[in-house]
This record gives structure tokens, sequence and C-alpha cells, in this order.
């Protein structure tokens, strides 16, 4: 078993007041999710529609000085500050992250400056993971936790997601009352006196914290084993090698040269080509790809092979049920997950509960059904024990360390389940586009088209909560004719939704 080194005493050495130690301030009024599946104004059952007038599916997110500026960041952080003092919070203490995007200082500044305006005390805790902030916002004992990134978008993105206190994302309740803030002008902002102004401090040590959290997760020594890490030219550059140095892993590095426009840039999960040439290569047991906020996690196998966000859920599935771990012997996917991660699912005897897209709704399922895993295909994986949010450097390490325990190489390891093949298609699409899936018209021709995959596929038609774009999904078991359907569904529906 490793023993991790604590870093408290150093942290709080930056902290002189004691102003973060646990228990020391009141909790956050942005408390956890409460499961339900809110949803907002125009969105379906299926998860369809979930866009607000200025959050998406995960935060605010927009080409920076354009879509995102400092005047909407400003905005938007004194609206959230507000609704924190509200609740008779006295000088409220925020964390704020950000990725390596070259826009993230800029927009640092605005959300400082809107905070520190209403009279909101904070910590910068420079470039880290989005899972530091909502696990440090805890662990510290702030009052609430902001991270500014655009995630897997490229460069010219960035974005902001707001955390509570107790490390949750924000409810679509809490983010519509921002919305109505800032847009309808719906309460009244109410500035800080001139001696009230907000302080802002430099917490760097603090990242320690949450690297000693994740690594003490491993209880192996992962020294048999040799690792290819592409940290996407994103957060993880700072955290990943003194992570996995820390669990003796043989790990190799590439996308570890961030200078502020080559986040993502074929790179990391969204590109895994390279990954999985470098493992061929250099003769690599596994191959592990973060995204730029690192909370996402996908693989290659030995052979470069990849291993989605599905496959990481069944394999850590069948482990924690073998551990005992795997509460009410469920797990929480999406209804974008493939029909081979269900029919998993139905063969093992495990209960899914699968919910919308997007990691929040994933953790409102899990909450409310008690589960203590859930994840999406493009690799957010939630594992409750440790996170309350998805977690890449968690979620690779749990995987190596799966490997070594079953003694099987990574691509016996995915044989667990079977793959349905699946084709996706990107359409752009205005709001309006969107706003009329829900059209009869839409969803008559997707229940006609799907009588052709012979009830062993389907048809999933959905708007991206980050892009402009609507996403048409199809599986089954003939991967010429999904293909051949999926680009005759994307031109129709292009025309009848203009």
């Amino acid at each position: 078993m490793l023993r991790a080194v604590s870093y408290a005493d150093r942290i709080f050495e930056q902290d002189p007041e004691g102003s973060l130690r646990n228990g020391s301030c009141i909790r956050a009024p942005w408390n956890k999710s409460s499961a339900g599946g809110r949803l907002r104004p125009g969105a379906d059952e299926t998860g369809g529609m979930i866009l607000g007038r200025i959050f998406g599916t995960d935060g605010v997110r927009g080409i920076a000085n354009e879509k995102l500026d400092v005047e909407l960041a400003l905005a938007i952080s004194r609206a959230a500050g507000m609704i924190i003092k509200a609740e008779g919070i006295e000088r409220p203490r925020i964390l704020v992250g950000r990725d390596t995007r070259l826009s993230g200082e800029m927009l640092q500044c605005a959300v400082a400056a809107g905070l520190s305006s209403v009279d909101l005390q904070f910590h910068l805790l420079g470039v880290v993971p989005t899972p530091t902030v909502a696990y440090l916002v805890k662990r510290l004992g702030a009052n609430g936790g902001v991270m500014i990134t655009a995630s897997h978008n490229p460069f010219m993105y960035n974005g902001i997601k707001y955390f509570g206190g107790d490390g949750f994302k924000l409810t679509d309740m809490q983010e519509d009352r921002i919305e109505r803030i800032v847009l309808d002008k719906s309460e009244k902002i109410e500035l800080a006196e001139t001696d009230c102004i907000g302080k802002i401090s430099v917490n760097y040590l603090a990242i320690e914290a949450y690297e000693e959290h994740i690594y003490s997760a491993v209880k192996h020594d992962l020294s048999g084993l040799r690792i290819a890490v592409d940290c996407a030219n994103g957060a993880s550059s700072r955290t990943a090698k003194r992570i996995f140095g820390a669990v003796k892993a043989q790990a190799s590095f590439i996308g570890c040269e961030p200078d502020g426009t080559n986040v993502n840039k074929d790179c990391g999960s969204l590109h895994t080509d390279a990954l999985g040439e470098f493992v061929r290569k250099g003769n690599f047991d596994l191959g592990l790809a973060f995204d730029g906020d690192a909370d996402r996690c996908l693989a290659v196998d030995e052979n470069g092979e990849l291993i989605d966000g599905d496959m990481i859920m069944a394999i850590l599935a069948r482990r924690f049920a073998d551990e005992g771990r795997l509460k009410g012997n469920m797990f929480v996917p999406t209804i974008m997950s493939n029909m081979g991660l269900f029919k998993f699912a139905e063969e093992q005897g495990f209960n899914c509960y699968p919910t919308k897209v997007g990691d929040r709704y994933v953790l409102e399922t899990m909450l409310r059904t008690g589960a203590c895993l859930g994840g999406e295909q493009s690799g957010h994986t939630i594992i409750r024990e440790y996170m309350t949010t998805g977690d890449g450097e968690l979620t690779g390490l749990l995987l190596a360390e799966t490997m070594l325990i079953s003694g099987k190489k990574a691509s016996e390891l995915k044989k667990i389940m079977t793959l349905y093949p699946q084709v996706m298609i990107n359409i752009s699409a205005t709001p309006e586009m969107k706003e009329r899936l829900s059209d009869p018209e839409v969803k008559s021709y997707i229940d006609i088209e799907t009588q052709r995959l012979e009830g062993d596929g389907r048809i999933l038609v959905r708007p991206s909560g980050t892009e402009p774009i609507i996403r048409i999904m199809i599986e089954g078991r003939d991967n010429e004719k999904i293909k051949k359907l999926a680009e005759e569904c994307a031109e129709t529906l292009q025309n009848i939704l203009k």
C-alpha cells in the first residue's frame, strides 16, 4: 500500500487566518444537485433541448472575446456572488482555477473583478484540472469554486464552470436564476462598499492536496506497468508527472508543452491516434489520454486501439462488483452510451440507469439512485468514492491498477463488452433549428427511419449543449447500413429544420 505525504500544513501556511480550514466557514448555498432530472424550458425527457440562454450542459462556453467576453464573465460572476451573499454568508471564500488557454488569464481577471466587487474573497489556484477545484472547495472549506475552461474544445473557446461549497456543479435552477439576473435584471446587484471590496490571494500549493488525494486511491505499486500519458497540452501537464510518479508507474508523457494555443490540438482524448502510435512504437502496456481540463480520460490498449468511456465504465463496474464496492450493483451511463454497454449490464446482472447527456446529469442520477459509478462514452467517469465530478487522472490510475490486479492485458480487459457499430454525424445548427427538434414532423421521421433497423439498433438525435451543432447517432449490427442511414438522416433533417 502506498502512503501519501500530507501537504495540509504547507497549504495553510498561505492562509494564516485559517479561513480555508475545514469547518471554519459556513457551507455554501450552492448545495449538491438534488436529483430528479430538472429540465430547462424547452427540454424533453430524453435530454434533447437542454440549452439555457447563457449556460449550456457544462457551464458557460463560447469563443473567447466574442460570445464569452470580459463583460459577460464580469456580469455572471457578480450575479453568482450575489446569490451567495443573499444566503447570509459573511465574506464568502471562492477558489478559482483555469486551464492553459491563452484567454484564461483574461477571463480569470474578469471573474475576480466580478466576485470581489460584491464582497467575495477568493484564492487563485492557477492552472489546475477541473476536479481539483471540485475537490479543494470541499477539502478546504471554501464556499464555492470557479473553473475557467472549455474542456475538449479548441483553444479559441473558453468557458466558466461553477461549483458549490460541497464540490457539486450548480443545478439548472441556480443557473436559470443567474441568467435572469444578468439578462432580465430580475434582481438588483448590490456592489460592495469601498472598504468591503473582496481580497484576491494566490494559493498554488493547494494543488498538492488534490494530487495526494488522487494517488492515495491506488493501493498497489504500479512499477510493473509501462504507461504512456497524453496530457493534451492542458491542465494535467502540471499534475500528471507527479501523480504517476507517486504510484511508481513507468510513465512517459506527450502533450505536456502548453503554449496557450495548442490545448487539445491533435492530441488528448479527442485525437487518440497520436497516442496509439506512440504506444505501439514504445511497446507500452497502456495509453491514457486526457482533455484540456483533465476531467475525462480515454485509453488505448497495447496495440494502440481505443478503449472508450463505455468500456472503461464496464471494466470498473466489473472490478468494483468483484470487490463488493459497486453499490446497489448498478452504474449510470447516458442515453448516448453504446448499446453494447446495456447488453453488458444485462448479461452481468447489473442495474443500469441511463440519463441525459452531461456529467452533471449523470451525477444527479447517481445521487438519486445511490450509484457509486457513472459516466459518458466521451470519457467523463465519476467515481463517487473519491470525487464529485469526472476526473481523468483518477480514472486512468484505477484502470491501470485494474490491469495489474487482473493480470490481463488492456486488449483483454476491453473484451468485457462488445461494441455495436456506431456512426455519429454532426450538422451545423442555429438555436432555432435545435428548438425545432421537438416538432412532430421530426419525431415522425425518426420513428420511420428507426424501423429500418428492424429492432436491433436505434437512432438518437440531440443538440450539443456546448457547440452550435446537432448530433445524429445511429447504432446497429451492419456498419455499412447505419453509415448510409446516418448520411441520409443528416441530409433530410437539415432540410426539415431549415
